[in-house]
C-alpha cells in the first residue's frame, strides 16, 4: 500500500514538557485511520501537526511523498473538521462551502460544480440557502464536513467532529461518515476518545498514552489481542475484568483458582513462571445452557444488576474479586444470587505484571 501520510521521529514540546515522543506513523493510501485515546493523550496535537497549526520540534511530515513539515497549512492538501463548527454565522450555507474557495480564486463555475457535489453527497441541497443559526448541531456539523470536502483535497483530518452532538445524531453521522469514506475512498484521519467510534470506523486504529503509541492495529488486532494492559483496559465497554495473580507451569494461578492455558496463544515463546494479570472480557463470560461446554465453570455471587435493553450488565464477585457479566438483555438475574459461568482461557489476555506487555 502507498503511504498517504509519513510521520517521522516527530517531537513536540512546549518548554519542558514533551507531549509527542519520537512518533513514528504511516497511513496508507484511502486508510481511515482513527488516533484514539483519553484526554491529554496528544491525539488532537498529533493532527495539528499534520495539518500545519503547531510547528514540531523534530522530526519530518510527509504528504503524498511531499516533506511538509515547515510548509503552510494551506498547502498541504488537506481538508479539516473541527470539534466546533466554526461556521460564519452571517454567510449561508452555500457561502459557507464556497468562502474558501473564493479566496483561493477558484473558478466560479468551478465553485458551483463543488458545491453542489458536496451538497448532494451530504444531503444538504436543501439547506444551501440558510445560515447556521436556522440548521440543527448536525445539519452545522455537515455543513462543515462539507466545507473540507469542496477543497478537493487528498487527505482529511477530523478533530472529534461528532463529540458536540446528542447520541442518536452520532450514531447517524458516524455511519454517514462511513459511507463517506467508502464512496470518496480518500484518507482519513480521525481523533477521538470514544471507543465505539474508532472501532466502527477504522481500517485501523492507533490507540496513544503520553503522546506514545501504545498499539497500532486493525479493530479486531487491539480488542482480541490488546498489546499491553493500558490497551486491554482501555478498548471495551464495560472493560476487561483483571485478576492479579501468577503464572505457574503453564497455568494462571489466583488465589485457590487455576486456569490451565494450554490453549492460549502466547504472543512470544512462553517464558518462565511469573506474576502476571489475566484479563477476561465480560462478553465472552458464558452463562445458562452454555455453561456445561466451556472449558471452565465457577459461581459467582451477583452483586448488581443493570438492565440495559439489549444487554445485561451484571457485577458479581468472583472469589473475593469484582467482575462483570454481559448477558442477553432478557436474563431474569437478581441482585444476591448465585450465578454459574463458563470461561473458556483461549480467549482471555495474559499480561506481565511489570511491563504490563501481552505474553
Amino acid at each position: 500500500m502507498t503511504n498517504s501520510v509519513e510521520i517521522k521521529n516527530l517531537d513536540l514540546s512546549f518548554g519542558a514538557v514533551k507531549v509527542l515522543q519520537n512518533l513514528n506513523l504511516n497511513i496508507g493510501e484511502g486508510e481511515f485511520l482513527v488516533l484514539l485515546g483519553s484526554s491529554g493523550c496528544g491525539k488532537s496535537t498529533l493532527l495539528n501537526c499534520i495539518a500545519g497549526l503547531l510547528e514540531v520540534t523534530d522530526g519530518q511530515i510527509f504528504i503524498k511523498g511531499k516533506n511538509v513539515t515547515w510548509a503552510e497549512p494551506s498547502d498541504r492538501g488537506i481538508g479539516m473538521v473541527f470539534q466546533s463548527y466554526a461556521l460564519y454565522p452571517q454567510m449561508s450555507v452555500k457561502g459557507n462551502l464556497s468562502f474558501g474557495l473564493k479566496n483561493a480564486k477558484v473558478p466560479k463555475d468551478e465553485i458551483e460544480k463543488r458545491v453542489a457535489r458536496a451538497a448532494e453527497i451530504l444531503q444538504i441541497e436543501a439547506l444551501l440557502d440558510r445560515k447556521p443559526g436556522a440548521l440543527s448541531g448536525g445539519q452545522r456539523q455537515r455543513v462543515a464536513i462539507g466545507r473540507a470536502l469542496v477543497r478537493d483535497v487528498d487527505v482529511f483530518l477530523f478533530d472529534e467532529p461528532l463529540s458536540n452532538l446528542d447520541a442518536k445524531l452520532r450514531v447517524d453521522l458516524r455511519v454517514e461518515l462511513k459511507r463517506l469514506h467508502n464512496q470518496l475512498e480518500n484518507t482519513m484521519i480521525y481523533v477521538t476518545h470514544d471507543q465505539v467510534e474508532a472501532m466502527t470506523l477504522a481500517d485501523r486504529i492507533a490507540v496513544m498514552k503520553g503522546g506514545k503509541i501504545m498499539q497500532l492495529g486493525t479493530p479486531d488486532e487491539i480488542y482480541n489481542q490488546p498489546r499491553n494492559l493500558y490497551v486491554a483496559d482501555f478498548i471495551g465497554s464495560p472493560s476487561m475484568n483483571f485478576l492479579e495473580g501468577a503464572l505457574e507451569g503453564g497455568a494462571f494461578r489466583v488465589d485457590d483458582m487455576v486456569i490451565p492455558m494450554d490453549d492460549y496463544e502466547f504472543a512470544g515463546p512462553q517464558t518462565a513462571d511469573r506474576p502476571a494479570t489475566i484479563g477476561i472480557r465480560p462478553e465472552h463470560v458464558v452463562t445458562g445452557e452454555l455453561v456445561k461446554n466451556a472449558p471452565l465453570q465457577f459461581e459467582v455471587a451477583v452483586d448488581l444488576v443493570e438492565p440495559m435493553g439489549s444487554d445485561t450488565l451484571v457485577y458479581a464477585k468472583l472469589g473475593q474479586h469484582s467482575f462483570r457479566i454481559r448477558m442477553d438483555g432478557q436474563a431474569r438475574v437478581k441482585d444476591g444470587e448465585k450465578l454459574s459461568i463458563g470461561i473458556d482461557p483461549s480467549r482471555a489476555s495474559l499480561f506481565d505484571k511489570a511491563t504490563e506487555d501481552r505474553l
